[in-house]
């Protein structure tokens, strides 16, 4: 028997996931709300630029131009013909039982769900490098939003430096914008990405044309490197320090460096909806606990790279399986899922050999000089961090509250895993026993007077 039409259900992200999960639940008959930050939906990876820009999608997506077409087709449709409800430009800041408050143009309103689909995605995962909090200094995924949304490249000559699929990606994106890229530094030597080659072959075309994007870079691309310091003056970045494979100390000038070690899942919403979560080892970064078709407890079904980070194909795929689950718990017919999942395991094969090929540098932060930034946000050093532990102990939010790393606007999103690394380290143990910091509202920074508009 169907659920009432009454049943509200809220998706948060309009990205691979969400788009897919809106899709499922409209053919069910269902009117969902989905909520997204941007103005279109596409998400980062198919982000949408303004009208009247003059790129094309084959120029801003590549070898994706027809899945995000594809993607933007379907949503702009439903959404057009009013079988769900965009939230453009919009931010939920906070989670309670039923209820999210979300920050918008009005100011801040509260949207009350029954069922709530989060496919949040994720954000660059970055590690400290001295002197990174200079003015010049981005994430890759900055640089490929500024490049996708603008047409612009963020300075006139760039180091780009970390490692994972998107290094190489975003830099012969920018390449073939003509922008001056000096160096890409990849962190991970040879022999480690050979590591991780046999289940890359799970997707035989996508490792092949990531290949094929280090052959365009050429001369550009350097593989295990070690990563010294980023050089600056009063007005920002002037160049970056660092060692090569063969321990050759290089020097680069540049007045713009962009950096990220693959990525972090966005879990930011599923703590405050009360989600549970395990520590992943190989990708040495906490991530909710979920079934297979996404469930989380308590009404909350999670989907896309918040959860499993699959990139854009395993994201549509988990949206799906998301809004499958949910209609299946309101007594809607379940159409077979077997294909998605035996697709899902094949795309977390692949997955695991870009872990284990491109890994996190553990080394390198636990190695990071005491002087050295940790937590932008907050001016925190590394020496600051070790030393909490010396007064309260090896649990992240001890150090949390004794050193203020993680207080800061981005909530630790860029210095958590950084800090547990330390903080594990100085204390003789594994990020695991750390722990993570817990999640607060407000999500993102709002103003207050936010609060007092009417939304």
């Amino acid at each position: 028997m169907s659920e009432a039409p009454s049943t509200r259900i809220v998706i948060v992200g309009a990205g691979p996931a969400g788009i897919r999960a809106a899709a499922a639940l409209v053919d069910a008959g269902l009117h969902p709300v989905v909520i997204d930050e941007g103005q279109r939906a596409g998400g980062q990876i198919y982000r949408r630029p303004p009208d009247g820009f003059v790129r094309t999608p084959e120029h801003l997506y590549g070898s994706e131009a027809a899945k995000a077409r594809a993607l933007h087709a379907v949503f702009d449709r439903l959404a057009a013909d009013g079988r769900l409800t965009h939230c453009t430009g919009s931010s939920v800041i906070a989670v309670q039982a039923g209820r999210l408050h979300v920050l918008g143009e009005g100011g801040v309103q509260m949207i009350f769900y029954d069922r709530l689909i989060l496919a949040t995605g994720a954000s660059d995962r970055v590690a400290p490098v001295p002197g990174w909090q200079s003015a010049g200094v981005y994430s890759l995924g900055a640089a490929q939003i500024a490049l996708k949304a603008q047409g612009v490249a963020l300075g006139r000559r760039i180091v780009l430096m970390g490692s994972g699929p998107l290094l190489s990606l975003v830099g012969a994106q920018l390449v073939k914008a003509g922008a001056d890229v000096a160096a890409v530094l990849d962190t991970s030597p040879w022999d480690q990405q050979m590591r991780g080659l046999w289940k890359l072959a799970a997707r035989p075309f996508v490792a092949l044309r990531g290949l094929a994007l280090r052959a365009r870079l050429g001369g550009r691309y350097h593989a295990g490197v070690s990563l010294e310091k980023i050089e600056a003056d009063g007005q920002g970045v002037t160049a970056m320090r660092w060692r090569d494979a063969g321990g050759r100390q290089r020097f680069t000038p540049c007045d713009t460096i962009g950096m990220g070690w693959h990525l972090r899942a966005e879990t930011h919403l599923a703590d405050l909806a009360g989600c549970a979560f395990t520590y992943d080892e190989q990708w040495r970064q906490w991530l909710p606990k979920t079934d297979r078709m996404g469930r989380a407890g308590n009404g909350v079904y999670l989907a896309g790279d918040g959860v499993r980070l699959l990139g854009a194909d395993g994201a549509e795929i988990a949206g799906r399986l998301a809004a499958a689950a949910c209609l299946a718990d309101l007594g809607f017919p379940a159409p077979s899922n077997a294909a998605d999942l035996r697709e899902l395991a094949r795309l977390e094969r692949f997955a695991h050999g870009l872990a284990c090929a491109f890994p996190w540098p553990a080394a390198m932060v636990r190695a990071l000089p005491d002087a050295a930034i940790v937590c932008r946000c907050e001016n925190v050093t590394a020496g600051e961090v070790r030393q909490s532990l010396d007064f309260g102990g090896g649990e992240a939010n001890r150090v949390k509250s004794l050193s203020r790393v993680g207080m800061g606007r981005c909530q630790g999103r860029y210095c958590q895993l950084a800090a547990v690394e330390l903080a594990a380290a100085h204390a003789g143990c594994t990020p695991d026993a750390v722990g993570r910091f817990r999640g607060q509202a407000p999500a993102r920074p709002a103003p207050v007077d936010a609060f007092l508009r009417k939304g």
